[in-house]
């Protein structure tokens, strides 16, 4: 298996509901921004709608640190529209809900789930030059927190402008990061 991290966003062009129109999105819109990518087995399911009630609460956060949202399912755009339509949770989404029924960015992230046609809960930060610079895959039973997705997306934009500096565990936007060097070694 081919490691993710650092690869290049897959192209894709396909149809996605957002704001209550339908429209087309591929990879190419994605270039030149931070870009979540957040995959999700199937609309009208009992995780799922959790899980994007949950980013969509922290959506505007996301918009003001430069990063879209988009999330993706092997769903059609016109399921999507009427699982917004259906629900008062998914009525808080606000990002992009990506229709993939053919599975091309669900296999492009590796996130496919053959037998069943549907997608991984996964997770991906792809960064302003189209690299793939988080991922997370969890089996579909676990749901995820936005709060965990928004501090790591912090601490990639951090290290993405500090160069010389890392983030250790549990850092948070604020504080202190480590300068790695050969005194540090044996020292943490």
């Amino acid at each position: 298996m081919e490691p993710i991290i650092n690869s290049k966003l897959p192209e894709f062009k396909v149809q996605a509901y957002h704001n209550g129109a339908f429209k087309t999105v591929s990879s190419e819109d994605v270039k030149g921004k931070w870009a979540i990518f957040f995959f999700y087995p199937a609309d009208f399911t009992f995780v799922c709608p959790t899980e994007l009630v949950d980013l969509a609460g922290k959506y505007d956060q996301l918009q003001s640190m430069g990063v879209e949202v988009y999330s993706v399912s092997t769903d059609t755009h016109f399921v999507h529209k009427a699982w917004h339509d259906a629900s008062d949770s998914i009525r808080k989404v606000n990002y992009p809900m990506l229709a993939d029924p053919t599975g091309v960015i669900t296999r492009g992230f590796g996130v496919m789930i053959e037998d069943d046609g549907v997608a991984y809960r996964g997770t991906f930060l792809v960064n302003p030059e189209g690299l793939i610079k988080l991922a997370e895959i969890n089996d579909n039973n676990i749901g995820r927190n936005a709060d965990e997705l928004v501090r790591k997306v912090e601490a990639a934009q951090f290290v993405a402008t500090h160069k010389d500096e890392v983030c250790p565990a549990k850092w948070k936007k604020g504080d202190e990061t480590l300068k790695p060097s050969i005194d540090l070694v044996g020292k943490i």
